[in-house]
């Protein structure tokens, strides 16, 4: 059955069978040093603060993506990575932490994600991954060793909009797509329309069959000779030969296709309505528009993603997007009859992809089309996600009652997210600061802790969800406690400044208790 996973790709790939999957495209961070929010505004219209994560795009070496790199040539040797490209990761990335340790960051980060995709991508299989300029180049290298030079096919252009202003430089209009697979690949020819002004100019000429341009089909002296192309037909023998043998050329004659000029010249028919092969600059589909826009500002169009998919797959297969996002990937992939897994690493995607996407858009039926993982359905299942992964049980948690996590990744302690609310008369939103503890030791030192956050924090409110309830004693000194620093009065309504959730009461729909939430409300969010 069709999958969606919430959580980490790299955590949810070591799961997957080797050989499962005959298409990658990923459309990853590109390491454009940005973060993406635009996505998410409250009911007034007003964006939600930079701080907040839609997703982050910014990297920098922290501990933890330097434990990680020591851990990489073991990881790159243990996928087969030979042992020259290995020692040049390890010098590279020396020189990187002394020159640029932020772009180091990012390749490790997408190294070390690049190299599960080996083992479950099929011999016949193809990868994509789609890219800017910014740092396309670095990881070509990475590719080149994980997925072998010689399996390096192609370097699609993608010119994603007709227009970029840059007042002190060319404007950047064009993505990239580095496309990888091996010699028993699947490969489906497809045409694509021409462009009007090139057929206004060359298809001059017309038949019963249709409009036709004349086509070269003998070789000219930067070929070179081939003896085995030079022969006469119908009294015609090429300098430097046909470009075809005989039968081809026979063939062609037998079907019509052959055409003599009035100075006795020999070309091939070429019709407009068999259309051209793509080339590997595609300036014919534009971005995603109008109706098909769920508003992220990297959303890539489904007719990107169909020409894809038809050529490198058949009816059937097994299509993979390890950072889905709006999951453009997967709507093409059903409309295609392809199967398909999607992942992303934040909740609020993968609700926008389940209403929009799966439910508004293809009329899939969860449980029946597809199946969502990862995301907690119960309190054991909450306990699941915690022993996997202490940080994405904290995302979900903290995204289930419609907060936004930080951008600065922690395990578990400081300021894990914020719920933003308006209130009236305000131009900018305000904030309850929330932590979250899956522990089983959490008493009333995190509660003080938590309270010290509201006194030096300019949030107004302060959240802590619980994985384990408290029992009656901490439970009631913790309520006296948060008691102390008082409420919200807004218009006469009164909230109170801490306020504490099991992840039970979650599960069972309760929320913060809090102004009018920003954001609320993106499970079910309607198509403009």
């Amino acid at each position: 059955m069709n999958r969606l996973y919430f959580g980490d790709c790299l955590t949810i790939m070591e799961g997957m069978n080797k050989g499962s999957v005959d298409l990658i495209y990923l459309d990853p961070p590109f390491n454009s040093q940005r973060d993406y929010n635009a996505i998410y505004k409250d009911e007034t219209g007003r964006p939600l603060p930079t701080q907040i994560e839609a997703f982050s795009d910014m990297w920098s070496m922290n501990e933890e993506r330097e434990r990680e790199l020591r851990t990489m040539p073991v990881l790159m040797r243990e996928a087969g990575i030979a042992d020259e490209s290995v020692e040049f990761w390890r010098l590279w990335m020396n020189a990187l932490r002394r020159t640029n340790p932020n772009l180091l960051a990012y390749l490790s980060y997408m190294t070390q994600r690049l190299l599960p995709m080996k083992s479950i991508l099929k011999p016949t299989g193809s990868l994509f991954l789609h890219c800017d300029p910014t740092a396309s180049h670095y990881i070509k290298v990475m590719l080149d060793s994980i997925f072998g030079h010689d399996n390096f096919r192609s370097e699609i252009v993608w010119k994603r909009t007709s227009a970029h202003s840059d007042a002190k430089g060319f404007g950047q209009v064009c993505d990239y797509l580095l496309y990888y697979a091996g010699n028993s690949r699947t490969w489906n020819p497809i045409t694509v329309p021409h462009d009007p002004q090139y057929v206004a100019d060359a298809y001059r000429h017309k038949d019963e069959r249709g409009r036709y341009r004349h086509h070269e089909i003998i070789r000219t002296a930067s070929m070179g000779e081939r003896p085995n192309l030079s022969y006469e037909y119908k009294g015609y023998t090429p300098r430097w030969g046909w470009r075809m043998v005989r039968e081809k050329l026979e063939e062609l004659d037998a079907q019509g296709l052959l055409i003599w000029s009035s100075k006795g010249r020999p070309y091939r028919k070429t019709y407009l309505a068999d259309g051209q092969a793509p080339t590997n600059l595609w300036i014919d589909i534009p971005g995603a528009l109008g109706g098909e826009r769920l508003g992220y500002s990297t959303q890539k169009p489904v007719a990107l993603l169909e020409r894809i998919i038809k050529t490198s797959t058949q009816p059937g297969d097994t299509v993979f997007d390890p950072f889905c996002g709006c999951a453009t990937t997967l709507e093409a992939a059903h409309r295609l009859g392809r199967r398909w897994i999607g992942i992303d690493i934040a909740i609020h995607a993968v609700k926008r992809v389940a209403a929009l996407r799966l439910r508004d858009r293809l009329a899939l039926k969860e449980g029946e089309d597809f199946e969502i993982d990862g995301v907690p359905r119960d309190l054991e299942g909450a306990r699941v996600l915690w022993s996997r992964d202490k940080y994405h049980f904290q995302r979900w948690a903290v995204e289930q009652v419609d907060g936004f996590v930080t951008t600065k990744r922690t395990a578990d302690g400081g300021i894990d997210g914020r719920l933003y609310f308006g209130l009236p008369n305000d131009k900018d939103l305000s904030s309850m600061a929330i932590e979250v503890k899956g522990g089983r030791n959490v008493g009333i030192k995190d509660v003080r802790e938590l309270a010290a956050v509201l006194e030096n924090d300019d949030a107004l409110m302060a959240g802590l969800i619980v994985l384990e309830p408290f029992g009656p004693t901490k439970e009631r000194n913790a309520r006296q406690f948060m008691a102390r620093a008082g409420d919200l009065d807004v218009m006469g309504v009164k909230y109170a400044r801490m306020q504490i959730l099991t992840v039970a009461e979650i599960l069972e729909g309760k929320r913060f208790h809090t102004p009018g939430v920003a954001g609320r409300g993106l499970a079910e969010p309607k198509l403009i």
